[in-house]
């Protein structure tokens, strides 16, 4: 057994934690692993990227880099009207292990998202979030070596486990057996262990407290493991976001464009991406698929809704009388959505593709394949969305958004013709942005937990100088100070800067990554993965 002696530095990490989730686990006991770290090393509050959502973040984490440099803004891609999920060959700069990869250093990265098809270099990668079932990895064949070594390894949890919180707990043990396994056969000098169950488990039951402490008593676990398995000289836990309520409204941003003459709506046509339908598919996680044909059913409704009898219209009256929630339980989501009133996107003047872009796009002449705006009004038409948008305010009279801005307020870089053109960031990210129109501009959340800016941090080891702290912390400041504990000059390029409690290296000129053409994820198995967490309408 391998006493890890080579391994200098291991950053973890754990999705959607922040001191409202740490600070009680803490106090009861129940993660003395984690715990010891924030207690004997630097520690702080993490300011997450604007959009804070996994896809997007990470990237940004790994990089060192704003999505106007990467190039991914959240999980899907855009080409005109058509969209697919977002994966590795979407991400256009190099990746912390990439770079350490010129400095002759190995790496071993497991269940880090938006990593699949995996890219060459000198480790091992075991793909996550946004990868199919059953991935590629690198190097090519180590998955059913990871299997045949620990058994069962999935990259999302079992949907047919009776026990959601022990499935999550599943998913979380075999993330730290694989890294543990890889570790011993490649001798790495830098390790990436991502868990995601940490985030998902808010998503689906964030009232379950018995299966989120389960979950993490079982991070802390495989964190304590890796740390006696590898012994790390440096350990940095970092997340890419936090988590909490929304106490606030949901603000369907299409419908009051809508009202406003800006977008354009058809009854039972295809609208927006059908997530819905992919959710109610039968098909596998992992299996490849394109395109989707609707059933008998699904075109009657559609028939239906173009003479006025809408999805919507049907939920009032269900509404009503007490029983949508059942019914909606229990109805395919492919026939609600071939019924609804949607966004007709190539008949809009703008609109809001997918909500956690936190952003509109216009559709300009030019580049959008019907685009509507003539490139001379470009800047007439977003200066009086923002100006609108700023002046929106809740039912209750307070400001919907904090902050309405074009998005180069946010995003610099060559990928920044990707983003939005007008980013909206909800007022303390308690109001819930949706894209879907439901004949009404407010309601209540449709998720009552999901993501906050503020995230954390926590460096201790060798390298680190606890009483010099984190300072103020953003998320394009975990690359430069991961390559600072290994001694390799940072990008000149990456927007964020090593901590104050390590000791900073020089930075470098490096070439611009000379990325891959992006391919599709064509993976009906992801979508519809990404869809049940709520991640897709």
């Amino acid at each position: 057994m391998d006493d890890g002696s080579s391994l200098r530095t291991l950053l973890v990490g754990i999705d959607a934690a922040c001191e409202r989730i740490l600070e009680p686990l803490f106090d009861a006991g129940e993660v003395p692993t984690l715990e010891s770290l924030y207690r004997d090393g630097a520690s702080g509050p993490l300011e997450s990227q604007i959009p804070p959502w996994t896809a997007s973040a990470w990237p940004s984490l790994y990089t060192g880099m704003n999505p106007g440099k990467h190039g991914v803004y959240g999980f899907l891609s855009f080409d005109g009207y058509d969209w697919d999920v977002v994966n590795a060959t979407d991400v256009r700069e190099r990746t912390l292990w990439e770079l350490l990869d010129r400095h002759g250093i190995t790496s071993v990265v497991v269940n880090v998202p938006v990593t699949h098809p995996p890219r060459e270099f000198d480790g091992a990668l075991i793909p996550g979030y946004t990868a199919p079932e059953d991935p590629d990895c690198h190097p090519a064949g180590l998955l059913a070596d990871v299997r045949e070594s620990i058994g069962k390894y999935r990259v999302y949890p079992d949907e047919d486990a009776a026990d959601r919180g022990s499935a999550y707990a599943d998913c979380v043990r075999t993330r730290g057996e694989a890294f543990r396994y890889l570790a011993d056969r490649c001798d790495p000098e830098f390790g990436f262990l991502e868990f995601q169950a940490t985030d998902s488990i808010f998503h689906e039951r964030p009232d379950d407290d018995a299966a989120i402490r389960s979950i993490y008593r079982e991070v802390d676990r495989q964190l304590r493991e890796t740390v006696a398995a590898h012994d790390p000289d440096t350990v940095i836990v970092a997340s890419d976001h936090g988590m909490g309520p929304y106490d606030g409204y949901e603000f369907r941003v299409n419908d009051y464009l809508r009202d406003r003459g800006v977008v354009e709506a058809e009854r039972g046509g295809e609208g927006m991406p059908t997530w819905a339908t992919v959710r109610d598919g039968n098909l596998k996680e992992g299996d490849d698929a394109t395109s989707y044909e609707p059933g008998l059913a699904e075109r009657a409704m559609a028939r239906a809704a173009g003479v006025g009898l809408t999805s919507q219209r049907i939920g009032a009256v269900l509404a009503r009388l007490g029983i949508d929630d059942v019914v909606a339980e229990y109805a395919p989501a492919g026939l609600v959505n071939a019924g609804a009133t949607q966004v007709d996107f190539a008949a809009s003047t703008a609109s809001v593709r997918s909500r956690i872009e936190l952003g509109i796009r216009i559709n300009l002449e030019g580049r959008e394949p019907d685009g509507v705006v003539p490139r001379s009004e470009y800047e007439t038409v977003r200066s009086r969305l923002i100006g609108e948008l700023r002046s929106v305010t809740t039912p209750d009279g307070d400001p919907v958004f904090e902050t309405v801005a074009p998005r180069e307020e946010f995003f610099h870089g060559p990928e920044s013709d990707r983003a939005v053109d007008v980013v909206t960031v909800p007022a303390d990210f308690d109001h819930l942005l949706s894209a879907t129109l439901r004949d009404e501009q407010f309601g209540p959340p449709s998720e009552p937990w999901n993501h906050k800016l503020e995230g954390t941090v926590a460096a201790s080891g060798d390298a680190i100088d606890p009483d010099a702290g984190v300072g103020r912390p953003h998320l394009f400041d975990i690359a430069p100070t991961v390559l600072a504990t290994l001694g390799v000059p940072a990008d000149e390029r990456m927007d964020g800067e090593a901590l104050p409690c390590v000791e900073p290296t020089e930075t470098r000129s490096y070439p611009r990554f000379d990325a891959d053409p992006s391919v599709e994820t064509a993976d009906e198995g992801v979508e519809k993965r990404l869809a049940d967490l709520g991640y897709l309408e």
